[in-house]
């Protein structure tokens, strides 16, 4: 691989982080308008499925089994990734829910001993920096337990999925179809999705309710619900998972994760500036110094090894 392939992949994954990043403020922003957490993920996944499969016919993108059979495990996946994920937003912070989330960084190496990938050290260490900077990002000492709560705990386990699914994502992009895989991907969740939401029972909390469609007439009235599912369902699903399933088979899946470990700080940033309507968080400068730890971490896996190559090469000479 060349390079410019290699630097595009990164480049490309970086501004991933950044359009999944602003998903945590918009979806925050959507659930305090009444949809539900089921509403809100069959509503997305199923105009990114129409959008993305409508792109794929023009381009006449064929279908292979291979690719189909891959999609389909990661959707599935993908499912119990999303529920969790909204779910847990319910409950805590659109920066927090982020920060927890960046966690896969550390899980997704750990995932990728299990199954045999390549590992190289400098990898290994940009995840443990990239823990700690979340670790201060994350940690409230004001709060009891440090300010954890349930929707932490959901997220927690939405981030050792995120570890699997960014593993095997980047071990089926090199043998199927990246467009073939997106679509499985954002159909399944979008059927499955839509199934839950209607036979679970609502479980409103604070106003705001697990599954059923009931206010999705009223939300969809409101201007700036539609722009955030139009940003969730374009940008976020038919581009993100495309993207993804593109890039991944350029990277080791480690450092996509040290990548995607940059989300939640775009995620903080957004929350933070005020610009979703209903959500204005603050970061103390603690967890800000926490965000910088995870560009640090990120630089030293890209970089890290480059520069021990160029080191070793001199001692040679």
């Amino acid at each position: 691989m060349s390079r410019l392939h290699r630097l595009s992949a990164v480049f490309g994954m970086l501004f991933l982080s950044l359009i999944w990043g602003g998903t945590f403020a918009g979806i925050k922003s959507v659930l305090q308008s009444g949809l539900s957490v089921g509403a809100l993920i069959s509503i997305r996944f199923l105009l990114g499925s129409v959008f993305l499969w409508a792109i794929m016919l023009l381009l006449r993108k064929p279908f292979d089994r291979r690719s189909v059979i891959d999609g389909t495990i990661l959707g599935l996946i993908l499912v119990a990734i999303f529920w969790l994920q909204v779910d847990g937003l319910r409950f805590t912070t659109a920066s927090k829910s982020g920060f927890i989330t960046g966690l896969s960084v550390i899980f997704t190496p750990l995932v990728s001993l299990l199954l045999k990938e390549k590992f190289k050290l400098a990898h290994g260490f940009g995840a443990l920096v990239a823990c700690i900077g979340l670790f201060f990002l994350v940690r409230d000492p004001s709060a009891p337990f440090g300010g954890w709560n349930r929707g932490d705990s959901e997220t927690l386990f939405c981030a050792v999925l995120c570890g699997l699914h960014i593993t095997l994502t980047a071990r089926m992009s090199r043998r199927s179809s990246p467009w073939v895989i997106a679509l499985m991907q954002i159909i399944i969740v979008a059927v499955l999705s839509s199934i839950l939401t209607t036979i679970l029972p609502a479980h409103a909390s604070e106003g705001q309710s697990m599954a059923g469609f009931e206010m999705l007439a009223t939300a969809l009235k409101r201007p700036e619900v539609w722009y955030v599912l139009l940003y969730l369902s374009i940008l976020a699903t038919t581009i993100g998972f495309f993207l993804q399933a593109l890039f991944q088979s350029k990277v080791t899946a480690t450092e996509a994760a040290i990548i995607f470990s940059t989300e939640p700080v775009f995620a903080a940033m957004l929350a933070m500036s005020g610009l979703i309507p209903g959500i204005k968080e603050h970061l103390t400068i603690t967890q800000m110094s926490g965000g910088a730890l995870i560009i640090v971490a990120m630089l030293l896996a890209e970089l890290g090894p480059r520069f021990l190559a160029r080191d070793m090469k001199s001692r040679d000479g």
